[in-house]
């Protein structure tokens, strides 16, 4: 299993070398598929995603110079035969799951069936999370509510044994202070990792190893 979660996406050099270590080449050879879900559970979703995709929000993420770049769309794929989708995730080098609501994105990737094919996926590819992206893969997530999903929907699918709470310090994110995230980790039964846009967690088959060029804590249960 090779995981890169990350606050913001490609955000410094540190984090642009790891990626290039799991996926053993560099980017201009490595073909993506970009999850766009999860951001559509945001206000202004939509026009988010398209900024995502041409790299004009943010740190770089779709546009990194990938050998190609498609888009799936988990909403989409229930209605669509297995023959169609599946063989473009066991043909691509790395999947990028990008941010928005928790919630959400967990929910439609038990729907279309992606949940429960990741195990055996990530022998073979690389996961690369932006915020939301991150979280679904440990036992901590978020939602923004702006759905109508049962309440008690999943919020992440708890692949790995720890938390992160991304954007830490961020000045559009004021509740993300050191302090109320101290004392959110106080209240989950895991590691919890603080992380800011300039760190990142890699995971291969199970070691952890946090990524950074800026600022970031763990917390202990």
């Amino acid at each position: 299993m090779k995981l890169l979660l990350t606050s913001a996406g490609i955000s410094n050099k540190s984090i642009h070398n790891a990626l290039v270590e799991l996926l053993g080449k560099p980017v201009a050879e490595a073909s993506a598929l970009f999850v766009p879900t999860a951001i559509y559970g945001i206000a202004g979703g939509a026009q988010i995603i398209q900024k995502v995709i041409c790299g004009t929000l943010g740190d770089p993420f779709c546009q990194l110079g990938w050998k190609s770049l498609g888009v799936l769309e988990l909403t989409a794929l229930p209605s669509i035969k297995r023959e169609l989708w599946i063989p473009m995730l066991h043909e691509t080098d790395v999947l990028l799951v990008g941010g928005g609501d928790c919630q959400y994105l967990c929910y439609w990737m038990q729907q279309c069936g992606l949940a429960e094919l990741l195990p055996s996926l990530l022998h073979k590819i690389v996961y690369v999370g932006l915020s939301a992206g991150s979280m679904i893969m440990t036992r901590y997530g978020t939602t923004y509510g702006n759905h109508t999903l049962p309440k008690e929907s999943d919020k992440s699918l708890g692949l790995v044994d720890f938390a992160i709470h991304p954007h830490l310090d961020h000045e559009s994110f004021p509740k993300n202070s050191l302090a109320n995230i101290e004392k959110l980790a106080a209240t989950i039964q895991v590691p919890s990792y603080a992380i800011d846009d300039q760190t990142a967690i890699k995971v291969v088959d199970g070691a952890i190893e946090v990524v950074s060029e800026g600022h970031w804590q763990l917390f202990n249960p």
